[in-house]
């Protein structure tokens, strides 16, 4: 297909020059480049989502004056048309590769992504702030926040609608809120008298003659009778008054995919003043059935696929994932202990919940997007003598620290914490790479942490984590592992305990010319990563497994019997493990050189992850030469003294 229409859009201003009459056919090409270049990927990317906000993005770019009116995307998941229409047409192909565009909005990359997202339920707190910071510095123009029904499941989406709904220093921002409904989950489908009503209810009959009667009926006993009989009647219609409760003017439902409907309702909000409401109903996959029909399985493609046939099972076997090793885990321990709950912030699919879903239903709870409340959910579920097992992405449970700490930690609850895609999750890039937790969740008093290095030990690591009697958390990344048969029987590992997993030459079979002895200190699945460079080096390895608490007998003893110490992590360097293995070293009074390696001090791009940790440094030939850069060929075989 040439796309002849959407060939002549390089910006917002291209589309808005067009007659009304084209937009249809413009949507319709959109959705078919989006379909195709999606088919074609070797990454994949979010699709449904996609293909359901193509009419919506169409009709926001035509009806606002982008980039000076700020769109603001929510997740931003659902931005691949946008992103088209604003000038990134031809580089729609290389989203989410290695030096390609985001799969999110981003600042950086173009002033039509007014806000840089990626975790849900941002967008209405940063277009109040944008909408406000317009009146404080006398600018007229819009903020739009586009915000889907999943997302206003979180506590922080209400937050922002409670803010945004009231003056503050007798200002009140102009604002626009679009409920993106594209599950129907809060109204039945849409039909010919929504959309009359919608058109209504934006218009400037129905605010004029609200507002004539309310100037006439104030100061009367009438007023409150004739305010509450408005609420009432529209609450029968439509499902606004809790929008209108937070001081928003609520319209819709109205059919996102009609062009008809969305042009001249926008147009409609757009004119007027103060927090506006838009309540809008679109589908998921819209316009590829196969989409339209499974939405879960298309929410996102996972690389090169024929659309006229959908997503194929490839016919090689694929490797265990971790995610497939915690739910299977999850559901051998449930047989075992009928206290077991499993807890997911809307992730079943993703966590790998799916089974324990369908065979313990009464024990199973999606929270939705509520990572707060999730973890407090835990705690009290933990106090009352249950034992609760929060599946978490790594990146989401920095979006409840604060409960981690106050709630679980403080009281020392036993919640354990399965933390997926721990390290690099690649294509998805910074905003959902799982970098910091080894850092921030080690400080926490009464927190243990566990780094399996393969899926058997990540098996029996969730074991012993269950068993602890505190917090802990266990965090392994994403995809498969090393490929290690997994064992059905749960055995507890020893507790604070490591391995040596390989040994070096022995010292007083060095000469002095030789090499440093050198003891690679390795936490979580670069262990067979650091394996390899070992063989090189002939260095010894150990698998730490314990961040906390951290196995301080080995780390003495591998300090009297080595020059240097190599710690390794896909977790941030500052604060991590190798700084953690540094405190113990100093506390026993050993003075070896130390080389941290991990993640940097810097936002790692998007891109597959062994392209990007071999950029890091972190594959065995850069595990090698950073060892042999720092340490050299010649040793320094006078050990230092330790403390005894």
């Amino acid at each position: 297909m040439n796309y002849p229409l959407l060939r002549t859009i390089d910006s917002p201003a291209d589309l808005r020059r067009l007659p009304r009459t084209e937009l249809v056919k413009l949507a319709g090409e959109l959705r078919a480049y989006v379909l195709d270049t999606l088919s074609n990927s070797k990454v994949g990317g979010h699709l449904g989502s996609n293909l359901g906000t193509v009419e919506l993005t169409v009709a926001l770019h035509y009806v606002f004056n982008t980039p000076e009116d700020r769109l603001v995307w929510d997740v931003g998941h659902q931005t691949y048309p946008h992103k088209v229409l604003t000038g990134r047409r031809e580089q729609l192909a290389t989203i989410r590769h290695l030096g390609g565009i985001s799969g999110f909005p981003r600042r950086d990359e173009s002033p039509y992504d007014t806000f840089g997202t990626g975790h849900s339920s941002t967008s209405i707190s940063a277009a109040h702030g944008m909408a406000m910071a317009a009146k404080i510095k006398g600018e007229d123009r819009r903020a739009v926040a586009i915000i889907g029904d999943g997302s206003m499941t979180a506590g922080m989406a209400f937050e922002a609608l409670n803010n945004a709904g009231v003056p503050h220093g007798g200002l009140l921002g102009n604002m626009l809120v679009i409920l993106n409904d594209n599950d129907m989950s809060i109204s039945p489908p849409v039909g010919a008298l929504n959309k009359y009503l919608a058109r209504l209810m934006s218009g400037n009959f129905y605010s004029s003659a609200r507002e004539g009667a309310k100037s006439v009926l104030k100061n009367t006993p009438l007023y409150e009778f004739a305010r509450r009989f408005e609420e009432h009647t529209k609450g029968m219609v439509v499902p606004g008054t809790i929008f209108e409760e937070f001081g928003f003017n609520y319209v819709g439902p109205i059919d996102g995919h009609d062009l008809d409907a969305l042009i001249p309702t926008l147009e409609n909000l757009r004119a007027k003043k103060g927090p506006q409401f838009l309540h809008v109903v679109t589908k998921k996959g819209q316009g590829y059935k196969l989409a339209e029909a499974d939405p879960v399985k298309y929410h996102a493609a996972p690389g090169k696929f024929d659309p006229a046939v959908g997503f194929v099972k490839s016919t090689t076997p694929a490797k265990t994932t971790f995610t497939q090793i915690f739910g299977e885990w999850l559901c051998d321990m449930a047989e075992q202990d009928l206290r077991l709950v499993g807890i997911t912030p809307a992730m079943r699919e993703g966590s790998g919940m799916v089974d324990f879903h369908k065979r313990f239903p009464t024990r199973y709870h999606d929270v939705g997007i509520a990572e707060q409340h999730a973890v407090t959910f835990a705690a009290g579920l933990a106090c009352e003598g249950l034992k609760p097992v929060v599946a978490i992405y790594s990146t989401f449970l920095q979006r409840a620290y604060d409960q981690l700490i106050h709630d679980v930690a403080l009281q020392n609850l036993p919640v354990v914490f399965a933390l997926d895609r721990a390290g690099l999750v690649g294509a998805d890039g910074a905003t959902h790479a799982g970098n910091y937790d080894i850092a921030f969740t080690r400080c926490i008093p009464n927190m243990a942490l566990l780094t399996p290095a393969d899926e058997n030990e990540c098996r029996q690591a969730l074991f012993t984590a269950y068993q602890h009697k505190g917090p802990v958390t266990v965090r392994y990344p994403r995809g498969a592992g090393a490929g290690v048969a997994v064992e059905k029987e749960m055995t507890a590992l020893a507790w604070g305990k490591g391995e040596i997993r390989r040994e070096s030459g022995k010292p007083q079979a060095r000469s002095a010319q030789e090499a440093p002895r050198i003891a690679i200190l390795s936490f979580g699945t670069l262990l067979y990563t650091a394996m390899q460079a070992a063989e090189q080096l002939d260095a010894t390895v150990a698998n730490m497994r314990f961040v906390k608490p951290l196995d301080h007998a080995m780390v003495a003893e591998l300090a009297r019997t080595h020059d240097a110490f190599v710690t390794l992590e896909d977790g941030c360097v500052m604060g991590g493990a190798g700084s953690a293995v540094m405190e113990a070293m100093q506390a026993a009074g050993f003075n070896l050189p130390v080389l941290q390696l991990g993640l940097p001090d810097e936002y790692i791009e998007h891109g597959d992850v062994p392209s990007l940790m071999a950029s890091l440094g972190l594959d065995a030939s850069g595990i090698e030469q950073s060892i042999l850069k720092r340490f050299g060929a010649r040793p320094s075989l006078v050990r230092p003294a330790a403390n005894q």
